[in-house]
């Protein structure tokens, strides 16, 4: 009977968004049985409970079926990150940029050496530094909505986050020859594979905005057409970034800040994505708890432990350093500080890039930094919401931005 499935059961991509979805809504559900547990925590233990380490009903060739899936998350992700990186406000206040450079600098040397000193050969320990200094925006945007925070630590920290995540890839990229000398690899791959990646990511980026730009700017009038240009236009980018082996992370990024630097009137970047992008995000970190391995997160637990706590004091520690250089307060530097503490959508990417590019070294980075950005999202809104009590913002949007403009801004990035 030829008609008949074959078995085992292949399930096909439209299969696997859904069951991502059920899966992650019913992970979110439970998450919020607990007032302490984020719901990207949840997504992610219940990816890590039907992944292959648990009930292996997200086998390895269903999680290889929803790259597609994660690929345009991220994408999306990036670019509303993109969007934070405005270059006139770091002209403006140059020690902003000082202080994002130099904050990022401190974690990478600080994490790698804790990291080799652990057991890491150094080249991978560099690596997973890198990947560790990015930033996710989406627990400040939240946090700030829900404690009405409002003021210049909270508009500063967007850009330090968006610095946080170009040096990441940078580093990144600059560190991959390392490790690809030590495994082995040709002299010609050395060198040209991460040049070709950063400069052709960055060309398609900036190209792909400025298209971006002139079809919403010359169609402002129809409105109604700006969304499907906006994720047509990542959607395109991250799937040429596909096509060429460029990085499908990158170039988005790119793509964000080329539009928000030059529009005048933030006719593009105030486009929202509305509720369906949450469909995305959960397929994101569903995923990222299902390629998580138990054995290797138990074994390396003491090490998550340990980056967790210096990547929080090197963030802390660098942005505080060069405040007290500016004469800021110290309260509000290490209130700044602490809200580049949460992780999570550029570190995932970058484990994956690192998984495709050296299969014997993803399960230890994969358990090293999904392990981490685990912790910290779960500790993220709370130290957050202290953070901006601390900074004496909380409240404050009530005096200067409408509850809709807030909403919108939480949006864009959630």
């Amino acid at each position: 009977m030829n008609f008949l499935p074959t078995w085992p059961i292949a399930f096909d991509t439209m299969t696997v968004f859904g069951l991502l979805l059920i899966l992650g809504a019913l992970g979110g559900y439970l998450s919020h049985r607990f007032p302490w547990l984020p719901s990207i925590t949840g997504f992610m233990l219940i990816g890590l409970l039907f992944g292959p380490s648990g009930l292996a009903v997200l086998d390895e060739a269903t999680l290889t079926k929803s790259r597609i899936l994660v690929d345009i998350a991220l994408g999306l992700i990036l670019y509303r990150l993109g969007l934070s990186l405005k270059l006139s406000l770091l002209r403006e206040r140059v020690m902003l940029g000082v202080m994002g450079l130099a904050e990022s600098s401190l974690t990478i040397i600080v994490v790698a050496g804790v990291l080799w000193i652990a057991g890491f050969a150094l080249p991978v320990a560099g690596l997973v530094a890198a990947i560790v200094v990015s930033s996710s925006p989406a627990v400040l945007l939240h946090v700030a909505h829900e404690v009405r925070a409002s003021g210049d630590v909270t508009e500063t920290t967007k850009t330090l986050v968006a610095i946080n995540n170009v040096v990441s890839f940078v580093a990144f990229s600059a560190l991959l020859p390392l490790v690809q000398f030590s495994s082995g690899k040709s002299w010609s791959e050395i060198l040209l594979l991460p040049t070709y990646r950063f400069f052709g990511s960055l060309i398609l980026g900036c190209a792909a905005g400025a298209v971006v730009y002139v079809l919403t700017h010359r169609t402002r009038e129809a409105t109604q057409y700006r969304l499907a240009f906006v994720i047509g236009g990542v959607m395109l980018t991250t799937g040429l970034a596909n096509v060429f082996n460029l990085s499908a992370l990158y170039a988005p990024l790119v793509l964000g800040i080329v539009v928000k630097n030059l529009e005048q009137e933030d006719t593009v970047s105030q486009i929202q994505f509305g509720e369906s992008f949450e469909l995305f995000f959960i397929v994101l970190f569903v995923s990222a708890g299902a390629n998580l391995h138990l054995h290797d997160l138990i074994t390396l637990a003491p090490v998550v432990i340990l980056l967790v706590v210096t990547r929080s004091l090197a963030k802390v520690g660098g942005v505080v350093a060069v405040a007290a250089a500016t004469r800021e307060a110290l309260n509000k530097a290490v209130a700044r500080g602490m809200l580049l503490i949460p992780m999570a959508g550029m570190a995932i990417g970058l484990t994956r890039t690192t998984a495709e590019l050296f299969p014997d070294q993803a399960a230890s980075v994969a358990a090293v930094v999904l392990g981490a950005v685990a912790v910290f999202e779960t500790i993220g809104p709370p130290l957050a919401a202290y953070a901006f009590n601390l900074a004496g913002e909380t409240g404050q949007a009530q005096k200067h931005t409408s509850p809709e403009a807030l909403a919108k801004a939480v949006e864009e990035v959630s």
